[in-house]
């Protein structure tokens, strides 16, 4: 017997995305992307993605099927981002959600973006290790979770407590004028730059913060050391090499973000780190964390960089597994969380 197939819809942002999954196969993956629409006001305008959601939604879900080669009448359950994101881009891809599940007589499973985040994995790689440690870096999240079992029992370790990573390399993007989003732009020009060039500070590794904070991420003052920096620069008359600024930033961040994680995995004794998440597609992130691990005898699973991004195919195969391990649906009036806690996988 076929495994069922499950339509994903993910809106929790700037990327309309519909994916659809049998099993660990990804069938389709359409993604239509506002990011040109907010590139202008240097950072995404929630009412702006919005209308771009429901501009793209049937569109995507055409484009899907027909990649897929089915119909909707095929699917055999429907997923949907319920949180956390931005609440007027959540409402539209769950009103899309609700309104094929109860045309089509189908089940439908609201699901947390970070848990899908960790589940697409399962794409790449097969099914997940258990235990394991994730890691999720994006524009608006940088969590370290334990996950025993991505359908029920994720239990998170750290977060950060100011900026996320993938914000800070926007905002950093931005006073060097590399434009938005940051992050492709930082990891091109660093390629050209000297990464020890400049000591940036590294976030809350002191060993005065550690007792408190061992696996909490904070770039904030990161980004605040990268303005000043260039403030004292300009003002002694220099050119900024922006290439090295970017490296060095870039650095900061990596290292931070590798340390922790493989100090996570030594803490709980897992061998499995998971990386997901639009900063997972960082070249020199995945570049340290191979190297590092290799040594701590950690084995690291990293999906494709067109995974790490926000897309549909993340929610279907979350929904694939949920449905696989026999989890309740959800009920038709579930509301949609901007805040939603890691600890609730589905609503």
């Amino acid at each position: 017997m076929a495994e069922p197939l499950v339509l994903g819809i993910e809106t929790s942002c700037d990327e309309t995305g519909v994916g659809i999954v049998r099993g660990y196969q990804l069938l389709a993956d359409a993604v239509a992307s506002s990011v040109e629409e907010h590139a202008r006001f240097g950072g995404v305008i929630p009412e702006v993605a919005a209308r771009a959601h429901l501009e793209s939604m049937v569109p995507a879900l055409q484009r899907a099927c027909a990649e897929a080669g089915v119909s909707l009448h095929d699917i055999d359950a429907v997923a949907v981002t319920s949180g956390p994101g931005l609440v007027g881009a959540l409402l539209v891809g769950v009103a899309a959600a609700k309104a094929l599940a109860f045309g089509l007589g189908k089940p439908l499973y609201g699901v947390n973006h970070l848990s899908a985040h960790v589940a697409v994995d399962r794409l790449e790689h097969g099914p997940l290790p258990q235990p394991a440690i994730a890691m999720l870096v994006s524009g608006g999240h940088s969590s370290l979770l334990r996950v025993d079992d991505v359908s029920y029992a994720v239990t998170p370790m750290g977060h950060t407590l100011d900026d996320a990573a993938g914000e800070a390399f926007d905002k950093v993007a931005r006073l060097l004028g590399l434009g938005f989003p940051g992050g492709p732009a930082i990891d091109r020009i660093a390629g050209d730059g000297n990464a020890a060039a400049i000591a940036f500070p590294r976030g809350l590794t002191a060993r005065a913060e550690m007792d408190k904070h061992r696996f909490d991420f904070s770039f904030s003052g990161l980004k605040t050391a990268v303005a000043r920096w260039v403030e004292h620069a300009e003002a002694d008359g220099r050119t900024i090499p922006v290439a090295d600024v970017a490296a060095s930033f870039q650095e900061a961040v990596v290292d931070v973000l590798t340390r922790k994680a493989l100090d996570a995995c030594a803490h709980e004794g897992i061998a499995h780190l998971l990386i997901g998440g639009g900063v997972a597609a960082n070249s020199r992130l995945r570049a340290m964390v191979f190297e590092r691990a290799a040594r701590a005898g950690v084995e690291v699973r990293i999906p494709r960089p067109g995974l790490c991004t926000d897309n549909g195919a993340m929610v279907a195969s979350l929904g694939a597994q949920l449905l696989a391990s026999g989890i309740q649906p959800s009920a038709l009036d579930f509301a949609v969380d901007s805040s939603l806690p890691i600890e609730t996988v589905t609503v």
